[in-house]
């Protein structure tokens, strides 16, 4: 009867802990081809109660992976200043990821020690409304990726983009760290950023200022390291600043990783045609010159020198070695004439 009175209340308070780290869960829909962004907020961890903040000397870590993977998935990004800021969970989903995908994210205390976990349903799907073929990404340096993340300078950005662009609705596709497409840690001087590329589409064709920022003789400019073409007044200043050098759209040339500024549609692609299936035979080409035909040749006597010779050699070896240790042995008997008794 004692034993049962000691190990209830155990049991009880064993079975509370298990309820309390069951992992919450939250339902999300990103689009193919959206900017997809969740914030982990340190009040969603810690379970304060209402009207309480969270002390700013509270210390909080995450770690997120796709379920039964060691690692996101290829698409969805994880990023955090340090423990006393907000985590974020960013990307942009491709047609090959769409379908369900569920994350698991713990949050780790690193003053209590405590973890709390959080499962994260992703339902990914097609985005609706039109096609969006006119596309631009802009490299910002005035900003960190943990800066443009949240929705109020997001949406900032775009306001301030719709005076380069015809009139239209702008959608962000992607934000991307400048460390990930192979940018250098800045300096640890005040005012230095990561800098983040930041790619925007619309349905509405590009205006002529975004054209000429594109031109080739920007380009000129800016291989002279002059500032580019820009006929309009900038918008994004002095909130964002802009790398408005190395432009490139892909009617003119090829679209370069090194891009500050990359259009990456200017006009809608035409459809791909069909191919249509031949006979098999070719038709006569006046600059392809076959090789002449080679004369017929006996390779007996090669293969006969190539095998024989090597053979040749290893016979006189073998008798010359025989010869040595059979025929020059000095015997017993003389071993025995020339030892001392």
């Amino acid at each position: 009867m004692a034993e049962t009175l000691f190990w209830t209340p155990l049991l009880v308070v064993l079975l509370a802990g298990l309820g309390d780290t069951e992992a919450q869960q939250t339902t999300l829909h990103p689009l193919v081809g959206r900017v997809f962004v969740h914030t982990l907020d340190h009040e969603t961890f810690l379970s304060l109660p209402e009207h309480v903040a969270v002390p700013p000397a509270v210390r909080i870590t995450y770690q997120a992976h796709l379920q039964g993977h060691p690692d996101l998935p290829r698409w969805l990004r994880y990023t955090q200043r340090s423990p006393h800021h907000p985590g974020f969970l960013y990307g942009s989903a491709t047609p090959e990821d769409r379908g369900r995908q569920v994350i698991e994210v713990t949050a780790y205390n690193r003053d209590s020690f405590d973890t709390t976990p959080q499962r994260l349903v992703l339902e990914i799907g097609d985005p609706e409304g039109p096609l969006l073929p006119y596309q631009a990404e802009f490299l910002v340096r005035s900003h960190d990726v943990e800066e443009v993340l949240p929705s109020t300078p997001a949406s900032r950005f775009l306001s301030a983009l719709g005076g380069l662009w015809e009139p239209g609705e702008l959608q962000l596709l992607n934000i991307t760290s400048a460390l990930d497409r192979g940018g250098r840690v800045p300096l640890p001087i005040e005012g230095r950023k990561e800098g983040v590329y930041i790619k925007v589409g619309s349905a509405s064709p590009f205006s002529t200022c975004l054209k000429m920022v594109a031109s080739p003789d920007s380009h000129a400019r800016c291989a002279q390291g002059q500032p580019p073409l820009l006929s309009c007044y900038d918008t994004l200043a002095p909130h964002f600043r802009v790398d408005w050098c190395n432009v490139t759209l892909p009617a003119t040339s090829c679209v370069s990783p090194e891009l500050s500024v990359q259009v990456d549609k200017s006009v809608p692609e035409p459809a791909d045609e069909v191919p249509t299936q031949g006979d098999g035979i070719l038709e006569h080409d006046p600059f392809f010159c076959p090789p002449t035909e080679a004369p017929d040749r006996d390779f007996l006597v090669d293969a006969l020198v190539t095998l024989l010779v090597p053979l040749l050699v290893a016979l006189l070896l073998t008798l010359l070695l025989a010869y040595v240790m059979c025929c020059r042995r000095e015997g017993r008997l003389k071993r025995d004439l020339a030892t001392s008794e």
